[in-house]
């Protein structure tokens, strides 16, 4: 069974920076590609970026060039390097990868990680 396990997230001060990693446990079916989503207190989830198996990226208009997404599709691990964090970068992030088995293609949300920027 396919299990997402997150980690790098916790308490930064406005302009730093910090690393989100997100792995598949078992590596197995095909990588589509793989992302970040959060959610802010009282917001809807909203994509972060995403990158494909092809390398191609996409990121949430609010990132402004701050964050950068990189995977390995090797071993299905993603990564989000956020710099110059802003107090409304606070939310549970969540990693996603889209994975395929036998021809069907699904989404698989890792639990979440807190990220808390505040001086």
């Amino acid at each position: 069974q396919v299990q997402l396990v997150e980690s790098g997230g916790g308490l930064a001060q406005p302009g730093e920076s910090l690393r989100l990693s997100c792995a598949d446990s078992i590596v197995a079916g095909t990588l589509y590609g793989m992302g970040y989503y959060r959610q802010a207190p009282g917001k809807q989830r909203e994509l972060v970026a995403t990158i494909t198996s092809g390398g191609t990226t996409t990121y949430g208009d609010f990132v402004k060039g701050r964050f950068t997404i990189s995977g390995n599709n090797f071993n299905h691990t993603v990564f989000l390097q956020m710099n110059s964090l802003e107090p409304e970068d606070t939310g549970v992030y969540y990693c996603i990868m889209a994975l395929g088995f036998g021809g069907h293609r699904s989404d698989y949300w890792g639990p979440g990680t807190q990220v808390t920027v505040s001086s």
